[in-house]
Formats: structure tokens, C-alpha cells, sequence
């Protein structure tokens, strides 16, 4: 049987919101942090399954234990659309992996095959967009839902993500899930249809602030150096005073941009600068280096390590010292801190929430 879907299929977009809506018209589940992935499922075939990413690309060489745990676990054609995530687990339980899990994207082969029996991933299912020969994207979630509730997705490294329809119960979710490494609530109209490409879901993701120091900057690409900023980097001290590049902070007006290249021109010094010290010790986090996303080095200019900022995060990555995962937003300069008062002791750690508890149908 042929499916009614091929890919690739834009998955359907979610809009922020500031808090979960009292709305009786939506159906809330958590926001897995992990890769977007679509799953085209066809026993028998002779390629049974095609894992898509958000852009539309194969993911099957890089997890062939979901491949071949989906072809185990499904015994009729259908597509989903849900998340690739690694579970890791420690004295507190089971809670997700985000460093784990971008680690997958290797180049080497052999490299891939040692981390799916090292580190399995799992597909979390929480859409299902065509069944045997019918295409369901025009039908409402309501039915959806109902028909992936009814395929009993509930096996090694396969699993269907709880849903409410209690704003209450979602914001309860909001607030303690973290802990299990989610990365908010998703809310989805019951009555609306999947959407390719669209953004007509819902998401609440956590959100911080932090004070950095203001350590260095990038100027804006396709402009003079000197005359606009791209972006300025940001550091925190760790417990032995050493200061680490945490991230960025951009996307400011075009007059912003332009403004601060003249604000900050006087604190554009390289000498002495604790980044660019080769004798300051191993283990610090510097801007700029290659990474397996990046072949080249970003240029980047030193500055004075004298203004603090307060900016917005949703997450941190990595053992300490870690970084904030995303670009943050700019909330408002703080001349009222010193820089050696910026510090990782005033980043929040979540309370730990088993992520078994979450599988398991003990939360509602």
C-alpha cells in the first residue's frame, strides 16, 4: 500500500505566547526538546521507514536504532510527525539530553553506529497525519489525536507524548516538567487541521534573565566594521574568577546597531583582555572557535570587560561551564552591577521530575 504522504512535508510551526491561554479550544502537551522529525512508516515496502527533519532531509543515517525500533513496533502505514530525543539517566531518573543528543550529527559512520548503542534515541509521537491509505491532515486534531491514542505507541524507543485539555494541568506542566529537561507546553486548536508550514500552534517555553558581562562583539555582516553591530558576547565568572563566553545577544534595530558601534568604541581594547590571555588555563570557554558546526573561526573584537547587560534566556547547554543554548534577547543595561558580580551562581537549575512519571501516564 502506498502512503498518501511522501516527503517531504513541512512539519506545521508553533507562535510564542507569553503564558498558557485559558482557551477551552486547545489541547496542550509538552515541548520536547529535541529534533523535529517526521516518520513515514510503510511495512513491507522496501524501504519500510524514512526519517524527515524539519528541513526536509534524511535523519536515517544518523539514528538506525529509532529506524529500526519503528519498524519493529509499526505494523501498518502511516506518517507522524513528533520528536528525536536521547533520555539519559541519573540518580534522580530519567530526564532528557540536548548536549547527547546534537553529538549524533557525526560525519563518521562508525562513529554514529557505536553512539546508537551507547546512547539510544527515542521518537516521542504527537501527530498523526495519514493512516493506511487516508490522509488526515485536513481532518481536526480532535480525530487526530484519537486515532494516534488508538495505536498504542508504547515501545522501546517509542512513545506517545501525553496531551490536556486543562489549561490548569498545563500550566502545572510548564512549571515542573523543566526539571525532566522538557522545554514547555505546546497548545494545538482541537478543532484545526494540520497545517504544512504554518503557524497556528501555540508555545509557552521558560524564559530568565541573567546579567553578563559585556566582553567583546561581532560587527553586523555586509556593513563597514566599525559602523554597525551584529552582536555582542557575553561572559560570566565562574567560582575561580575566570570569565567564559556564555553567548550572544543581538537582533537590535538597524539605528541600535549603529548607536552602539559609536557607544562602544571606546572600550575596544585587546590588551590584557582575559580571552585572549593563552596563560589563563585550560577549560575556559572562549568565542569564536571551530565546533563541528563550523569549520571556520568567527572573528570576533575584544572589549573592555566593563559594561554589565541584563538579557532573556530559555536554557542552558553543557557540564560547567555551560552557555546559554539559544541567542538571548537584550532586556536593559545595568549600570548599577560590577562586571565581577556577573557570575554562573545566578543562573536557575530547575527541580528534577522524572521523566518516567511523564511516559507512564502518571501526570494528567
Amino acid at each position: 500500500m502506498a502512503l498518501p504522504l511522501t516527503p517531504p512535508v513541512k512539519p506545521m510551526l508553533a507562535s510564542p505566547v507569553d503564558g498558557v491561554p485559558d482557551r477551552s479550544d486547545l489541547l496542550f502537551e509538552p515541548k520536547w526538546d529535541g529534533f523535529r522529525c517526521l516518520v513515514f512508516a510503510d511495512p513491507g515496502a522496501a524501504e519500510p521507514g524514512f526519517l524527515q527533519s524539519r528541513t526536509g532531509k534524511s535523519l536515517n543515517r544518523y539514528f538506525p536504532e529509532v529506524l529500526a525500533n519503528l519498524t519493529a513496533a509499526i505494523d501498518r502505514p502511516l506518517v507522524l510527525d513528533g520528536e528525536l530525543v536521547i533520555i539519559s539517566r541519573d540518580g534522580h531518573g530519567e530526564k532528557l539530553d540536548w548536549d547527547v543528543l546534537t553529538e549524533r550529527i557525526h560525519p563518521a559512520a562508525s562513529r554514529v553506529r557505536l553512539l546508537a548503542e551507547q546512547t539510544p534515541a527515542t521518537f516521542v509521537a504527537f501527530d498523526l497525519l495519514a493512516l493506511d491509505d487516508r490522509d488526515l491532515t485536513a481532518e481536526p486534531l480532535s480525530v487526530r489525536r484519537e486515532l494516534l491514542a488508538g495505536l498504542a505507541l508504547h515501545h522501546e524507543g517509542l512513545h506517545t507524548t501525553p496531551v490536556t485539555d486543562d489549561p490548569a494541568t498545563a500550566r502545572e506542566w510548564l512549571r515542573v516538567f523543566e526539571g525532566a529537561g522538557l522545554d514547555g507546553v505546546i497548545g494545538k486548536p482541537t478543532s484545526g487541521a494540520y497545517q504544512p508550514g504554518k503557524r497556528t500552534m501555540l508555545k509557552v517555553k521558560h524564559s530568565r534573565t541573567a546579567d553578563c558581562v559585556v566582553a567583546g562583539l561581532r560587527w553586523h555582516a555586509n556593513t563597514e566594521p566599525g559602523t554597525a553591530v551584529g552582536s555582542l558576547l557575553l561572559g560570566l565568572y565562574d567560582d575561580n574568577d575566570v570569565l567564559h563566553h556564555v553567548g550572544v545577544v543581538g537582533a537590535f534595530p538597524a539605528a541600535k546597531r549603529r548607536e552602539l558601534a559609536t557607544t562602544l568604541a571606546d572600550l575596544l581594547d585587546a590588551e590584557g583582555h582575559p580571552w585572549l590571555d593563552p596563560d589563563a588555563g585550560e577549560g575556559r570557554r572562549l568565542p569564536g572557535g571551530v565546533t563541528r558546526w563550523r569549520s571556520g573561526e568567527l572573528v570576533w573584537e575584544p572589549l573592555r570587560p566593563e559594561l554589565v547587560v541584563e538579557v532573556a534566556y530559555d536554557h542552558t547547554e553543557g557540564a560547567m561551564p555551560s552557555r546559554f543554548r539559544h541567542t538571548t534577547q537584550f532586556v536593559r543595561w545595568r549600570p548599577d552591577r560590577e562586571p565581577s558580580s556577573c557570575r554562573y551562581d545566578q543562573l536557575d537549575e530547575p527541580a528534577r521530575y522524572d521523566l518516567d512519571s511523564i511516559f507512564s501516564g502518571e501526570v494528567r
